[in-house]
């Protein structure tokens, strides 16, 4: 049997030819189920990866900012003879721009102050700052309360 072939048309091999026309391609819902699973694993384990780091961070600028405070408060109570009597007197002199933010807490207000014992401080008649610590009542990445640092 002889085919008649007409101008212009190709001779297309079977393993190219569709199997069914109607056939629609796509996924199986097991192949999307395994996707998802896949998905859902990394997910899991990425998160709480990306929350320590986030807290990691924090935990970094705490130290940063107790540092900071810390050394000012040195510093003013060297220069005035006297520790200073609240953290908004150290803005109030220059020796911040601001109170800085505890950033565990989110706050510039929740600092815990630890004023000096009236027979140690350098001004009898009214103690002042002696150190600064977080407000915040939650514990470290190595175990320890954020107040204690």
């Amino acid at each position: 049997m002889e085919q008649h072939m007409q101008s212009g048309e190709q001779i297309v091999p079977d393993y190219v030819k569709p199997q069914r026309a109607n056939s629609k391609r796509g996924f199986t819902l097991i192949e999307l189920m395994v996707v998802m699973g896949i998905i859902t694993v990394i997910i899991s384990i990425a998160v709480p990866m990306y929350q320590k780091s986030i807290l990691r961070g924090k935990e970094s600028v705490l130290r940063s900012n107790l540092f900071t405070m810390r050394q000012v408060i040195d510093e003013y109570t060297y220069d005035k003879q006297k520790a200073p009597p609240a953290l908004e007197d150290l803005v109030k002199e220059g020796y911040l721009r601001q109170v800085p933010m505890d950033p565990i807490t989110g706050q510039n207000s929740s600092w815990k102050i630890i004023m000096e014992d009236a027979a140690g401080s350098a001004s009898t008649t009214e103690p002042g700052i002696f150190d600064v610590r977080s407000g915040s009542e939650r514990q470290s990445l190595e175990g320890t309360p954020y107040s204690d640092w």
